[in-house]
């Protein structure tokens, strides 16, 4: 069964939608009952036809991340978001909770720089056969550099021993914040893969807030914001004044 697909943004160019947690992005295949956004985003541009639409996608969400994804409905609109996305022109802001019972944060809350750091630079290695990325020692051969602005967003209502964080990745490899999280004792809440010791359902209590692009075609500002899932607010986290 399909989790439902929810259309944020939609014109003759592109698509954006809001990925649920636990739904795989993309590919024609799904575990029996269910199946990938790009098959749901198929079937809504052409519910007869749905293997004739073309869908470009340029960026992704791991199974268990929440959040905006921006999809292509043409060739020429894919490659210019690609484009955007490979010259880091693309501004993306995620948001997570994190455990952080055992990690040295002094007095979290607003300032020009977050008490943990402002920027993360790891070297992150491929997913190996299970999957997993791992953080090494710089100039690890085949390991490529991760950078992350983090700042740590005060938010009284979480439960003791959490954190909630906004990440901003300058650099896009595969489960970079998980790792560069769990790499400082922050463990993403629900990643038991990066050591979690606390349950959260459904995915991982990482969300991909907000994306900001050029539209393909008119170039203007184009600025797409997920709301929180369900899962967020009954844990606590208290979105923004006048944010959803």
């Amino acid at each position: 069964m399909s989790l439902g697909l929810q259309v944020m943004f939609e014109d003759e160019h592109c698509l954006a939608v809001l990925k649920p947690a636990g739904q795989l992005t993309q590919g024609t295949w799904a575990p029996p009952g269910e199946t990938t956004l790009e098959q749901d985003l198929r079937r809504h541009l052409n519910p007869a036809a749905p293997e004739s639409v073309y869908v470009g996608i340029v960026h992704r969400l791991d199974r268990p991340v929440s959040g905006m994804l921006l999809w292509a409905k043409t060739a020429k609109a894919a490659r210019r978001l690609a484009m955007q996305f490979e010259k880091r022109q693309a501004v993306k802001e995620y948001w997570a909770v994190v455990e952080a019972a055992d990690a040295a944060v002094e007095n979290p809350g607003p300032s020009p720089l977050p008490p943990i750091g402002d920027t993360w630079i790891d070297w992150l290695t491929a997913p190996d056969q299970e999957g997993v990325v791992r953080s090494v020692a710089e100039g690890t051969p085949r390991a490529r550099e991760s950078r992350t602005r983090v700042f740590v967003e005060p938010d009284a209502r979480l439960p003791e021993g959490m954190l909630r964080l906004r990440f901003w990745p300058e650099t896009g490899r595969t489960h970079q914040l998980r790792v560069q999280s769990a790499t400082r004792g922050l463990s993403i809440l629900g990643d038991a893969i990066y050591g979690s010791r606390k349950a959260f359902s459904p995915g991982i209590a990482l969300h991909a807030r907000s994306l900001q692009v050029r539209h393909p075609t008119t170039s203007a500002p184009l600025i797409l914001v997920a709301p929180l899932p369900a899962s967020w607010r009954e844990l606590g986290v208290d979105p923004a004044p006048g944010s959803v």
